[in-house]
């Protein structure tokens, strides 16, 4: 548990954002979950002999977010305050991630689905919207289709599973050389022991600089808290078990609404994915942010946190949001 609630949280933006709530880039003003003891909803529950952690907050329809490599559930921390005002919120650490002991088993993308399913037992849940971000995109796939009366709606924000199946080799390697190069893990270290460091544009840029458009513009205190799922031991096993599960044929068996949701300027995983997967499966829809990287929900949190609860709220046969590219002032 790494929160720290120090400082405003505000960021310097643009004049014309500052008078656009929805089209900011970053967050507006000091930010909610900055309020809040999160260490009061957060507890272990055990899955397969591994103990996981897990955020539980909130009373109401059930939302289950799930991070992305080398993620963990501070990365959704812009999103969890609005919706568990009238939701139940769930977050977790997915097994070698965060705070989650690692798996017994070798990490793969069925074996994340199954243990996410495991825990609906213990949270006596019946079923959830779930909302996933790049590689837990692919793990809401995953379940989307083997357990699908688990999942009423699938947010994918990001979402792997389709480029990176090509992703082998030379090419993967390369990814993770980029991914875990020797100073995007000394400033991600330094920064849980410095918080003042994150104040700073320039470590927030060489720590997010993969992932976000403009990190500099991030509020320093949300970029402490999403370095700590950097440097764990499931990074290696999570990055292989990426580029090893091909998904591409299985996504017509997806039945529930999905939303799409992507930047335009995600380096990771390319925005052309968010076409095909509104393509492959039936009832989707995409919405691309301009001038986004691969975390929108971290970037453009009221934009995004809007179009997620419209997404909860149409009626059967609706398309929300109707816009497909989200337009933002320079």
């Amino acid at each position: 548990m790494r929160i720290r609630s120090s400082g405003t949280g505000q960021h310097d933006s643009p004049p014309d954002e500052q008078h656009s709530p929805l089209d900011a880039y970053g967050s507006v003003g000091r930010s909610e979950w900055m309020d809040i003891d999160w260490s009061k909803h957060l507890r272990w529950l055990n899955v397969d002999g591994s103990w996981i952690n897990v955020l539980d907050i909130g009373e109401g329809p059930a939302i289950l977010f799930i991070h992305g490599l080398s993620g963990c559930w501070q990365n959704w921390l812009e999103n969890l305050p609005l919706f568990a005002h009238d939701h139940r919120v769930i977050a977790v650490d997915l097994p070698g991630f965060g705070e989650s002991e690692m798996p017994v088993d070798p990490i793969s993308i069925s074996g994340y689905a199954r243990t996410v399913n495991a825990l609906f037992e213990p949270l006596e849940l019946e079923s959830a919207v779930v909302v996933g971000n790049s590689m837990g995109g692919f793990v809401g796939l995953e379940m989307a289709i083997c357990f699908p009366p688990r999942v009423e709606r699938l947010c994918l924000v990001g979402a792997a599973g389709l480029s990176i199946e090509h992703l082998r080799t030379e090419r993967t390697r390369g990814i993770r050389h980029r991914a875990e190069n020797v100073a995007f893990f000394y400033v991600a270290w330094l920064s849980t022991r410095s918080p003042g460091l994150m104040a700073r544009p320039r470590p927030r840029q060489m720590v997010l600089k993969l992932v976000a458009a403009h990190p500099e513009r991030l509020p320093g205190a949300l970029v402490v808290e999403q370095v700590g799922g950097a440097g764990k031991d499931g990074f290696a096993g999570a990055l292989e078990a990426l580029t090893c599960y091909p998904i591409r044929d299985r996504l017509c068996e997806i039945a529930c609404p999905t939303l799409i949701v992507w930047g335009d300027k995600d380096i990771l995983v390319p925005v052309k994915d968010a076409a095909e997967f509104e393509r492959l499966i039936s009832d989707s829809r995409k919405v691309i942010y301009q001038d986004t990287g691969h975390i929108p929900m971290l970037e453009r949190p009221a934009r995004f946190n809007a179009d997620l609860r419209a997404f909860l709220e149409e009626r059967p046969g609706e398309q929300t949001p109707v816009a497909q590219t989200r337009s933002f002032a320079a």
